[in-house]
């Protein structure tokens, strides 16, 4: 199939791409999706709920999580229409103006997670490293700008990519690497000059996540060093396990996002599953994982969450 007819632009189509050679067990394959995707959004939804109405978790740590949440489940609500509809249906064919739309959302949505989980280190560094004014350092106008840059930033830098992608002719393999739209991969379909968006992207990644990833490191390290200063190892070790819960979110979001970027600029046709499976755990994992590790390491949250369903 063409990817492209010059004088029907709004006609082109691209073919979405699921596990290669396992067509066979796609059944199989949408239940793990479908259970994964239930776990993702009823964990996140349940966070929110008991944020918003327990009144002891108005804290910025909880603030912070439940902008998390609402991300994450962002991110399930974009991806899942065509990952469900190529597994269950065989469905594989999305318009140009819908893949933009979904490159915009899931591009965005994902780095605002960065900028999330910036927010949520320093919220940690701030409450280790200088813990007499935390509360007037955070304080609710704070938060709320914050929170704030966090979304403006990346939806502002992102912004560019779909309406870059929408310049170009498409007339290359419509064959898309992945079950949903990622600049990384429309813009190799296109015959037209793609070194301006592969710049942009690249940037993209380094400027803010590369930026981003680098300020949790160096805020973990300041804190590390504040507690080795005022505490034992044992104690230091104790207090950084109350930290694992963000660790994990940090480690798993950041090596799937920058290895994925840098897999499908300069990775070869032998990288392809890689690059499939990662980009998976990139966009699943996560919104899959945030809710139970945070619910399970946060015993706040957790005692909240028992009292809630079991009365």
């Amino acid at each position: 199939m063409s990817a492209v007819n010059n004088t029907d632009f709004n006609s082109v189509v691209f073919l979405l791409t699921g596990l290669p050679g396992m067509e066979d067990i796609n059944l199989w394959i949408s239940i793990t999706f479908c259970f994964m995707y239930l776990i993702s959004i009823v964990g996140n939804s349940v966070i929110l709920f008991i944020i918003k109405t327990d009144p002891s978790l108005h804290e910025p740590m909880y603030i912070f999580l439940s902008m998390l949440a609402v991300t994450d489940l962002g991110l399930s609500i974009a991806t899942m229409p065509t990952i469900l509809s190529i597994y269950l249906f065989n469905s594989r064919e999305i318009s140009l103006n819908a893949c933009f739309a979904q490159t915009f959302f899931i591009h965005s949505l994902s780095k605002i997670e960065s900028s999330i989980l910036l927010l949520m280190a320093f919220d940690r560094f701030i409450a280790i490293c200088n813990p007499l004014r935390y509360t007037s350092i955070l304080t609710p106008p704070r938060i709320a700008k914050m929170g704030l840059v966090a979304v403006l930033r990346p939806v502002a830098m992102i912004l560019p990519l779909p309406i870059l992608l929408k310049q170009f002719r498409y007339c290359r393999d419509n064959i898309l690497s992945h079950s949903y739209c990622m600049d990384q991969d429309v813009m190799k379909a296109a015959c037209s000059d793609i070194s301006v968006n592969n710049i942009y992207g690249l940037f993209l990644t380094f400027f803010m996540v590369g930026l981003d990833s680098l300020l949790v490191f160096l805020s973990y390290v300041m804190i590390v060093k504040t507690m080795l200063s005022v505490a034992s190892h044992t104690e230091c070790l104790r207090a950084l396990n109350t930290r694992v819960s963000h660790l994990c979110a940090v480690v798993l979001f950041y090596t799937s996002d920058i290895g994925l970027a840098l897999i499908h600029r300069f990775g070869n046709s032998s990288t392809h599953l890689l690059q499939i499976i990662l980009g998976y755990v990139y966009l699943l994992v996560p919104p899959l994982m945030n809710p139970i590790v945070y619910s399970v390491k946060s015993k706040h949250l957790r005692e909240r969450i028992i009292r809630a369903f079991v009365k």
